[in-house]
């Protein structure tokens, strides 16, 4: 676990100047700040925005789909829970104490021959306007809980009511292929921009 965590880190570090010169030409109306603060990260701020004409600020929290270099995937998995030291923890979507107000969905990362990220695509997401999307459809937090508890120890795909699982979404349960047997809501990435909680940045 340890030599994955070590090699997610030096991808995720790899990457960055990657989405700093994206930000700095498609973001030209902002200035943006990479945060390094520990702290601050794990309240789920990497970068914080800053309108040059009005000053207000937005914090965003970057998400990468390390794994899949040089494939693209339609979708984006949302952490609804996740399991630490066998208890049951809040996954990053519904965490309140999280400051974060934009997702950058990071999809579609492409590297050389010399491992060097050359492209990637970036989806900004509204964290509150998704939140609010999914509670109008019922799919709130204690909904995701209640599921949680009905499918506990299951593995694979389950389909929801108000999603339609090839074009929308679905939950996908990882309690046999990782560690921390993450629960996720899995969205489509054109899904989330046709409802309008998203934008293609690049």
């Amino acid at each position: 676990m340890k030599s994955k965590f070590k090699s997610d880190l030096s991808k995720e570090q790899r990457l960055t100047p990657l989405l700093d010169f994206y930000y700095k030409k498609h973001l030209k109306q902002y200035r943006f700040e990479r945060i390094v603060d520990l702290e601050q990260q794990l309240l789920g701020i990497d970068v914080i925005l800053t309108d040059k004409k009005s000053g207000k600020t937005h914090f965003v929290d970057e998400k990468a789909q390390l794994d899949y270099i040089n494939e693209r995937l339609p979708t984006f998995a949302f952490e609804l829970f996740y399991e630490k030291d066998q208890a049951q923890k809040q996954g990053w979507l519904f965490d309140a104490s999280k400051k974060t107000h934009f997702y950058a969905l990071v999809t579609g990362i492409f590297s050389d021959e010399e491992n060097r990220f050359t492209a990637c695509n970036i989806t900004f997401v509204n964290r509150e306007k998704l939140i609010q999307h999914l509670t109008g459809l019922g799919l709130t937090h204690e909904r995701f809980k209640e599921i949680m508890r009905q499918h506990k120890g299951h593995h694979g795909k389950i389909g929801l009511e108000k999603l339609h699982p090839w074009h929308e979404g679905y939950l996908f349960f990882s309690t046999q292929n990782k560690a921390e047997k993450p629960i996720n809501l899995i969205l489509k990435l054109d899904y989330l921009i046709t409802i309008g909680v998203a934008k293609r940045l690049v």
